[in-house]
């Protein structure tokens, strides 16, 4: 992307923009971003008083719009710039319901869709409720250390089939009914590798890295086999694939965890799916994974562990931000959860009132 490209340091139509346009279309875009970029930098704020927003704040902004107006693009199935407060509607709701985002970012929707219609000379309020909740707020929602465990031992329990050879031929008829229905093949199509690939390790090494790594759920979409290093446990995730950061990440795993991938990378070249795919994980139906499907998983696992509350797949990630910042603190939590920003790992900073007490114990 060139300089020219850019106003005020925001890139003016990004890639997934471009590879959606014609080159007249491009055009009228290029334009509306150019009076949008300006308008926000030098008027947003107040247009009375001609106060524009904080360079970070516009930059935010005029990400978010731009994924708004691709998002209409899809819906519609053409180029438009004429938005309604009905497509604003849509577009929020879908973020608010949607795990993969923080209570922040949906915050900051929210207020750029509001900047974007005032810009239009067309008010908008939204018809849901946002909370306001900042990137220092504690999070909601995570594991305990107890419940890590259980769901470790879960996940080694879930899918796993007994023995072909220490079955009857009666129960070995109706684990075959079960193995056809979570294959999607006739009964009659079951085989020994089907016993085989019903103990895999691919929902082992789904858990185990999102707990190590705190992946969130676009992050499980996106990982490549490419990630393992397998010399070192370690996953190494690329900037082009790295969600919310611009930078290369190393990220730390346990012995088991990197045994566990590592058997899962050798075993997914056994299934056809993944044949023309470097993905590292995908669903049964061959999707890549999502908050919906991850959520399902977590949902089995908790009944198999005890665990008689509702959770989402951020659990997991918050349980690993808040257990790395107590044994290690909040630059290994950083480091860990591939935070750019410091304050957004504040909110980990939670270590129980008794655990100071005894820490200016041991101080003297």
């Amino acid at each position: 992307m060139s300089e020219a490209e850019k106003l005020e340091g925001v890139v003016l139509i990004s890639e997934q923009a471009r590879e959606m346009l014609s080159e007249r279309q491009e055009v009228a875009y290029r334009r509306a971003r150019e009076r949008l970029v300006d308008w926000l930098a030098y008027e947003g704020k107040d247009p009375d008083k001609l106060e524009g927003y904080a360079k970070d704040t516009f930059k935010v902004y005029s990400n978010i719009i731009c994924m708004f107006h691709r998002r209409v693009w899809e819906q519609e199935g053409k180029f438009t710039l004429d938005l309604t407060h009905d497509h604003a509607d849509r577009f929020l709701r879908e973020r608010v319901r949607s795990d993969d985002y923080s209570s922040s970012y949906k915050h900051n929707t929210k207020l750029a869709l509001k900047a974007y219609f005032r810009f239009k000379g067309n008010p908008w309020e939204p018809t849901i409720t946002v909370s306001s909740e900042s990137t220092s707020a504690k999070p909601k929602e995570y594991l305990t250390a107890e419940e890590r465990a259980a769901v470790r031992e879960a996940v080694l329990e879930y899918g796993s089939v007994p023995a072909y050879e220490a079955l009857s031929p009666e129960k070995r008829s109706s684990w075959k009914i079960e193995l056809a229905r979570r294959f999607s093949k006739p009964t009659s199509e079951v085989s020994r590798e089907d016993w085989d690939r019903a103990n895999g390790y691919k929902y082992p090494s789904i858990v185990y890295a999102s707990l190590d790594a705190g992946l969130r759920p676009v992050e499980v979409a996106r990982a490549r086999t490419g990630w393992i290093n397998s010399d070192n446990a370690t996953l190494n995730i690329p900037v082009e694939q790295s969600s919310k950061n611009k930078e290369n990440w190393t990220v730390s795993l346990r012995p088991d965890t990197h045994e566990y991938l590592l058997r899962w990378k050798q075993e997914r070249q056994l299934y056809d799916k993944y044949d023309d795919t470097d993905r590292l994980w995908l669903t049964r139906h061959g999707k890549p994974y999502g908050s919906a499907s991850l959520k399902i998983l977590l949902t089995n696992l908790r009944e198999i562990a005890g665990i008689d509350r509702d959770l989402t797949w951020y659990a997991i990630r918050h349980s690993t931000g808040t257990y790395m910042a107590r044994e290690e603190g909040l630059a290994a939590a950083q480091s860990q959860l591939r935070h750019k920003r410091t304050e957004t790992t504040m909110k980990y900073d939670n270590v129980p009132v008794e655990a100071r007490q005894d820490a200016l114990e041991r101080m003297g």
